[in-house]
């Protein structure tokens, strides 16, 4: 911890990177898709071929002798007792199913079909029809499907709502029926995709999804898909090459390459004792490291160290993954080492704290 407690605000910790914090670090599970499928049974149900308010069906009656939907045997006038046709057909105009989940059909009244699928639908309209049309022969097409939808949208080039098929169709299903990322020269890893269910929301890397078979989980009907592009950075400063904010740009990056990328620390400046990797960590993991957190708190603020002048720490650096938003600090040899910076940490994360102090 920091050595005076009581201008430790934030509560964070100071722990040296070492191989068994690579391994818990590594065991580290992101948050799963598969788990909010499991443990969220549907709403709606999941055949996508139901029907449901909003819905427009299609809907086409064929009957046999004396029609009530096609018009009287041309040539033949009122009253003469004529052959009767073998068979007439007739298109509905479009049909819009209300909110209470009901079409109105021509001689049959009010029916309810939401939640019934395009076949159930037809017995109910001919089950209606019966006694008044001579052996009604009813056909039901589902001609917009809104009930059996997801909406895809954000940074994909088409954002839509997507029908969903009988197929049941997968979250990379629906993302590339949308088009796609829009920045296809991107890192799969710089896209994030939220997905809400049922009031629930769960977010995954894009590529976290296509490596994991079971993380492309079947969207419901109802879903949201949102697609968002934002590219993963980090910062360095302190006794380095050059200060500055620099994205990724490849898939993976360990603190090495972070920090050769930015010219590496400066050998009349810098303090090798003193390379730190600040970062809001996992709750979790930091319980499995015995430090207190809040038990609501998802994630807590805590700094890494390493020892250059340790040739193990080496390959440490080239095992220790940086994270979106990291923050690498390289010390100068000064005897005040690393706590200016941290008062400059504590100032910006410390809620009601000016920035004058900043200044000073």
């Amino acid at each position: 911890m920091q050595r005076d407690p009581k201008k430790n605000t934030v509560g964070y910790a100071i722990v040296q990177i070492s191989p068994d914090l690579i391994t818990l670090l590594e065991s580290e599970a992101p948050p799963q898709f598969s788990n909010l499928d499991s443990g969220n049974a549907p709403v709606h149900q999941t055949r996508n071929d139901t029907i449901g308010p909003g819905d427009v069906l299609q809907v086409a009656i064929y009957e046999v002798g004396s029609a009530l939907f096609s018009p009287p045997l041309i040539g033949m006038a009122p009253g003469n007792n004529a052959i009767p046709s073998s068979s007439s057909s007739s298109s509905l105009p479009l049909l819009s199913v209300n909110s209470a989940g009901n079409i109105t059909v021509p001689f049959a009244g009010q029916v309810h079909v939401a939640g019934l699928t395009t076949s159930q639908a037809v017995e109910a309209i001919t089950a209606q029809l019966k006694g008044k049309s001579q052996s009604p022969q009813v056909m039901v097409r589902i001609a917009t499907d809104i009930a059996n939808s997801v909406m895809v949208y954000g940074a994909v080039q088409h954002p839509s709502r997507i029908s969903l098929t009988p197929n049941r169709e997968r979250i990379l299903d629906v993302i590339a029926l949308a088009g796609g990322q829009d920045h296809p020269a991107q890192a799969h890893e710089d896209y994030t995709v939220r997905l809400t269910r049922n009031g629930r929301i769960a977010e995954m890397p894009l590529k976290t999804i296509e490596i994991d078979p079971q993380q492309n989980i079947v969207v419901q009907p109802g879903d949201r898909v949102q697609l968002t592009f934002q590219p993963r950075s980090f910062t360095v400063f302190g006794a380095s090459g050059r200060v500055t904010q620099t994205q990724f740009t490849t898939p993976t990056l360990t603190m090495a390459e972070a920090v050769s990328r930015n010219g590496g620390p400066i050998d009349s400046r810098a303090d090798p004792n003193a390379v730190y990797v600040f970062r809001f960590e996992n709750a979790d993991i930091l319980r499995r490291l015995g430090m207190p957190v809040d038990q609501n708190a998802t994630t807590a603020p805590i700094i890494y160290q390493l020892d250059m002048m340790n040739p193990a720490s080496f390959f440490l650096a080239q095992k220790f993954m940086m994270r979106d938003r990291d923050l690498i600090y390289i010390a100068n040899s000064s005897s005040n080492k690393f706590y200016k910076f941290f008062g400059l940490i504590t100032t910006i994360i410390s809620p009601g704290t000016s920035m004058g102090g900043i200044a000073r």
